[in-house]
């Protein structure tokens, strides 16, 4: 490959990394502890009552209330089942005629907007992964994100491509930091590269769609694409209400009939959460059953059953799907890492913290590559850098480790845990980026990875003090959710006060002639009486 080749490659790569990286680096980082939004949810709310033998039951007297003062809702309502995780409340969701959503919760009085749901700490966690927390643009920033991100993927491999082997091991740590960075940059990548593939393709897909959908639908299939992807995505047929009144068999009834169809179709098991009416009360109304089978590569799926006498109408399940439900669920499969065991969720963990290592180096890479060695004072370029670099990356793992303690904290002074983790998410991140422009990002690098590691620790800690009982009740009943949060909580503290003392070392001990250098003012002056002298 020509030399000019390479360097127009390597200009592509470093301004794609750099343009998506830090989007990336919070979704990477929120993606990992999303790996395990069951056990954070269970964690988040130990005083969340599980859902009682009648809810179901109460579930369908609710859902016979709503249509009856909100016809509209007849045409389609849907309800979400109660789960082992206890933020995963009964509630019911529909379209009212003029186009807003509707959900009312079990033992609510009346509907209030669907957008005005509060969602617990994992719910926001895996938004920070999907939208960065952004309202309505935030998931189709991601999906520019994500093709950006392949951009940058591509660029990298052709240019390493020639010296693959080479590069794979190559870690050569010494005083040279700038190729200290770069080989650990070039490792990560290399070796977690088919992921990042998987990652970038189905990240643009998941989040990109209904762009695409309205782009083809607007401009090639003369408006009859979006019929086509909902029946691609549904296991539910056209169907028309023809009218009069008939009784719908119960969510919990129909739940329990398409568990025994999924079972007959071969599946291991079928555990419901969402299901749907159509034309509700009505002849001819359907209802659509969706639900998860553990260890298949497309976990989600639906089993579509006749609402008045229960009989199936059509199965989408893995052994039983057509090409177009086996490619949608598979993306989400791929991206989730939702097809395989517990092994297999920690290995999604590491290459999610590896991901977001992978976008810091890049940024660490440009500073060093881009720094004045013989000058204490360092472009505006290079400041500029390391100081969103420290303000958006560090201070982002701040904010969440933050975000977690608010959540334990908050209650004990009679907050609600689902209205302060937004809040207490985007103050503490504000927070650390001011800190940051205000102390420079040799010394706020340094600061924000003690008070990361106080924090993470700390929310190990209080939360075994505060809830030991809970602990103890978790432990007896052989769930470990619970423990494994704490725990985790508490390495990642011991991490983050490891890269503390790592980056408090370089700055004191390290080169002064560098914006990682908390010697750069003592450097300026010998510098000044050199050029005096």
């Amino acid at each position: 490959m020509k030399a000019s080749t390479i360097r127009t490659f390597t200009t592509v790569h470093t301004w794609t990394g750099l343009l998506a990286g830090f989007a990336l680096f919070i979704a990477f980082y929120a993606g990992a502890l999303t790996m395990f939004h069951e056990e954070i949810d269970a964690w988040a709310l130990p005083k969340a009552e599980m859902a009682r033998a009648d809810t179901m039951d109460r579930a369908h007297a609710m859902l016979a209330d709503i249509v009856a003062k909100h016809p509209a809702a007849a045409e389609q309502i849907g309800v979400t089942y109660p789960a082992d995780h206890p933020s995963h409340e009964v509630a019911a969701y529909w379209m009212e005629k003029n186009g807003d959503w509707k959900t009312q919760s079990l033992g609510e009085a009346a509907p209030r907007d669907s957008e005005d749901h509060e969602h617990g700490l994992a719910d926001f966690v895996y938004e920070l992964h999907y939208d960065l927390g952004i309202p309505v643009v935030g998931i189709y920033l991601m999906g520019v994100v994500s093709i950006v991100y392949g951009l940058a993927l591509l660029t990298g491999l052709l240019i390493h491509l020639p010296n693959l082997t080479r590069e794979l091991f190559a870690l050569r740590p010494g005083h040279n930091l700038k190729r200290l960075w770069q080989d650990a940059h070039n490792v990560i990548g290399i070796l977690s590269l088919p992921f990042h593939i998987v990652f970038a393709i189905t990240g643009a897909l998941l989040c990109l769609t209904l762009v695409m959908l309205v782009a083809f639908n607007t401009l090639t299939f003369d408006g009859k694409v979006m019929g086509a992807f909902e029946r691609m995505t549904s296991a539910l047929p056209a169907s028309q209400g023809k009218g009069g009144s008939a009784p719908m068999l119960s969510p919990a009834e129909l739940g329990a009939r398409a568990r025994q169809a999924a079972l007959a179709a071969g599946a291991a098991n079928f555990d419901p959460d969402y299901m749907r009416y159509m034309h509700y009360g009505q002849q001819g109304a359907t209802a659509e059953v969706r639900g998860t089978s553990a260890k298949t590569l497309g976990e989600y799926g639906a089993v579509a059953l006749d609402a008045i006498d229960g009989h199936v109408i059509n199965v989408q399940l893995t052994g039983a799907r057509d090409a177009n439900h086996a490619t949608y669920s598979a993306i989400f499969g791929l991206h989730f890492g939702t097809f395989g065991s517990l092994s297999l969720r920690w290995l999604y963990f590491l290459l999610g913290l590896a991901g977001a290592f992978l976008f810091y180096s890049g940024n660490l890479l440009y500073i060093e590559s881009r720094r004045k060695r013989r000058s204490a004072e360092q472009p505006m370029k290079v400041r500029a850098m390391a100081t969103a670099t420290v303000g958006v990356c560090i201070g982002a793992c701040f904010a969440i480790s933050t975000t977690f303690l608010g959540n334990l904290v908050g209650p004990l002074f009679g907050a609600e845990p689902t209205a302060i983790v937004q809040p207490v998410c985007f103050t503490a991140f504000a927070g650390a980026i001011a800190w940051t422009f205000w102390r420079r990002p040799a010394k706020a690098a340094v600061d924000l990875l003690f008070a990361t590691a106080a924090v993470s620790v700390a929310v190990g800690v209080l939360d075994v003090v505060v809830h030991h009982d809970r602990l103890l009740r978790t432990l007896a009943e052989g769930r470990y959710a619970v423990l494994g949060v704490d725990l985790v909580a508490i390495a990642m503290g011991a991490g983050f006060a490891w890269l503390g003392v790592a980056t408090r070392r370089r700055a004191v001990d390290g080169d002064p002639c560098s914006v990682w250098s908390s010697r750069r003012a003592a450097a300026k002056e010998a510098q000044r009486e050199l050029q005096e002298a």
